[in-house]
């Protein structure tokens, strides 16, 4: 029905119940300001219309309603154009119901389809679409393929992925670069390398599109290691980097500690002129953070010109897992009263300061307001749940993160069971581990780390009986258990340590230093914790083998390789045991050396024998002192700063007094005020 309600303006109102909102058609030209002309519902004004309402999927829905009622629906291009916007829009259902109703569509519509259904990570419905298109005949194209590969790529299995491959090479589009990239990437997110380089190598023209596409899928992968590689080959090859593969590298390079090969990296691309933009930026920050320098970190934060809330939520997540609680929750709270709207990865940072921290009240108060806020941006994702279960395990909640984890509103994966048997294993509840690692076996049976953890945890209680029936297990279904290995970076080399290597061209004398560190710390006090080896074998046999782990052999390595006065980085694929995390703090004080070692859970910054995690980590019993600790001095920082959360302005108060009695929390909540107070780390080092 045509109406005219404005002097200047045409609507189009739908008389449906359905569809009860009004359509501007002021789109439409028109001649006469006083008089206005019946507009035909044209395909041409149909056009005009889909243009200024391809935002809106209801206002797309009354257009196809129209369409019907004046029998116009027969135009496939506008049914084309209401059918890509709703795709775009995540509107699959009605899209698809549109597709089903249309008379034989073309390629583009397929294509369309498909692509809807893998941005909207839909895999299963994209490969079920494909294989309609394959059984009803219809020839797919170079436009196919790239999306129905990225499917497959998102499947459980490679399977499927395989099969299309076998439908490129039959339809002669297996030499189209966009084709192959993707195949590329699907076979690296399968583990299998040698395809994935086969078909890189065997490319007609290698561009920079595949070049990042292999380097970043890469590093998402884990197998940072080949995306360094490939940088260098990129480089040798002529192929300047753009600012995608640069961001690339220097995950790269923070994923393995590679500080050296990451500054050079940055290095490079300032002198190539490459645009170092907020990404580029955000990827050095994280890289320094992985790298354990925190400090250096702060200061590009600080001298950023444009900070956005990853900025914010890297130089968090940084502090987190450097063990500084008290500046990561300091910074939070800076962030809000900046009005920075805080996402997901902000509060999986902030949740991961108060597990490191043993600070149950506050991840609790943190965890409740992200669930109860109703923002779809910072609603808790397994990570947090798995963040909350490791709070409360590793704090002696037991009963209460079992609880938790069956309270969940959604399916507990690996990780969330994986951090409740962590905290058995510390605490020793083999009862409450066993029942954890039956559940866990079921969702994760291949994962050996776990098998490994709860063979540790019977070992520790000397149940050698349970442990041979774990090791048995694993062995029948072929589970193998992941070789510990340590690595350290020297004058921009990757050098990598294996327990009881002698493989490196410097053995000899890293071991010749090693020898004489143990015998120096032992003079001093170290006893060798021979707890540490899970074997039943002699004392004497559980030392020689402690004595060589490969973080040992990378201190030792450091020492002798790495110039005076800069800390020793060395990087644990495992949780570093509690013999070399005793071993370091006494090299650090002898050596008066830095020592900064990340391992699979978290850093350790050993300076002059003091580690930054205060043995929490490997001494539950430590948790009530530091604690009660922490009550005493940042229970108001904490308070004030989660009230900003909340009210986002920051507390006024009415004396000078007040200022100067409770300094400390005037510069946790703005940076500007030149006060002093204490640090989480620092005041930590004071409990003996």
């Amino acid at each position: 029905m045509l109406s005219k309600t404005h002097p200047s303006k045409l609507y189009i109102t739908l008389p449906f119940e359905l569809f009860p909102l009004t359509i501007n058609f002021s789109s439409i030209p028109h001649t006469q300001k006083s008089t206005i002309p019946p507009i035909p519902l044209t395909k041409q004004a149909f056009t005009n219309l889909l243009k200024s309402c391809s935002s809106s999927p209801n206002q797309l829905k009354q257009i196809h309603t129209l369409l019907l009622t004046t029998g116009l629906s027969f135009k496939n291009s506008l049914i084309t154009h209401i059918l890509t916007n709703l795709t775009l829009l995540g509107n699959m259902s009605y899209a698809r119901h549109l597709f089903d109703e249309m008379h034989k569509p073309r390629i583009f519509l397929w294509n369309t389809l498909i692509k809807g259904y893998v941005k909207n990570e839909h895999p299963i419905e994209a490969a079920s679409v494909y294989r309609q298109m394959h059984l009803l005949g219809v020839r797919p194209d170079s436009f196919t393929y790239p999306f129905v590969v990225k499917a497959c790529a998102q499947l459980p299995e490679l399977w499927a992925g395989g099969a299309v491959h076998a439908h490129v090479i039959k339809y002669g589009l297996d030499f189209v670069s966009m084709v192959r990239t993707e195949l590329m990437i699907m076979y690296v997110k399968f583990g299998e390398l040698g395809l994935a380089d086969y078909l890189f190598r065997s490319m007609v023209e290698r561009d920079l599109v595949a070049w990042n596409a292999l380097i970043a899928v890469c590093v998402q992968n884990g197998l940072a290691c080949k995306a360094l590689g490939l940088f260098r080959e990129m480089s040798i090859a002529g192929i300047k980097p753009d600012a995608v593969t640069i961001v690339s590298a220097l995950s790269a390079c923070g994923q393995l500690g590679c500080l050296e090969i990451g500054e050079e990296t940055y290095g490079v691309a300032r002198k190539e002129g490459i645009d170092c933009n907020i990404i580029v930026e955000n990827a050095r920050l994280d890289m320094y953070a992985k790298c354990g320098s925190t400090d250096v970190a702060r200061t590009l934060f600080t001298k950023m010109p444009q900070r956005n809330v990853i900025s914010w939520s890297t130089m968090i997540l940084g502090y987190a897992i450097n063990g500084e609680t008290e500046k990561a929750l300091t910074l939070f709270s800076r962030m809000q009263t900046e009005g920075v709207q805080p996402n997901y990865v902000t509060y999986l940072g902030l949740l991961s300061a108060c597990s490191h921290a043993g600070l149950v009240n506050e991840g609790r108060a943190y965890f409740n307001h992200m669930a109860q806020s109703g923002n779809k941006n910072i609603q808790p994702r397994k990570e947090h749940y798995a963040c909350m279960v490791d709070l409360l395990g590793r704090t002696g909640h037991l009963q209460e993160a079992y609880n938790f984890i069956k309270n969940m509103p959604i399916e507990p994966d690996a990780g969330v069971w994986g951090a409740l048997l962590g905290a058995c294993a510390i605490h020793h509840d083999v009862k409450l581990g066993q029942h954890v690692a039956d559940l866990l076996f079921e969702v994760a049976p291949d994962i050996a780390s776990y098998h490994v953890l709860m063979s540790n945890m019977y070992a520790a209680v000397g149940r050698w009986d349970f442990v041979d029936k774990v090791r048995l297990r694993m062995r029948k279904k072929g589970v193998k258990k992941l070789a510990g290995y340590s690595s350290v970076e020297c004058n921009s080399e990757f050098h990598v340590f294996y327990g009881g290597d002698r493989s490196h061209a410097q053995s000899a004398y890293i071991y010749e230093k090693l020898k004489d560190l143990i015998q120096q710390i032992k003079s001093m006090g170290y006893i060798p914790k021979t707890s540490c080896v899970f074997h039943d074998v002699e004392t004497e046999e559980k030392e020689v083998t402690i004595s060589t782990h490969s973080e040992k052999l990378a201190i030792a390595f450091g020492l002798i390789n790495v110039r005076p006065g800069y800390p020793i980085r060395v990087m644990k694929n495992l949780r570093t045991c509690d013999d070399c995390h005793n071993f370091s703090k006494f090299v650090s004080k002898i050596t008066r050396r830095e020592i900064i070692i990340r391992d699979k859970i978290r850093f350790h910054h050993f300076r002059n024998g003091v580690c930054s995690c205060k043995d929490f980590c490997y001494d539950a019993s430590l948790l009530p002192r530091i604690k009660s600790f922490m009550s005493a001095q940042t229970t108001y920082c904490w308070q004030i700063g989660f009230e900003l959360l909340q009210e986002s302005e920051k507390p006024r108060f009415s004396t000078v007094s007040q200022v100067g009695k409770f300094s400390w929390i005037g510069e946790a909540i703005s940076f500007e005020m030149n006060v002093k107070y204490l640090t989480f780390v620092s005041a930590l080092g004071s409990i003996q």
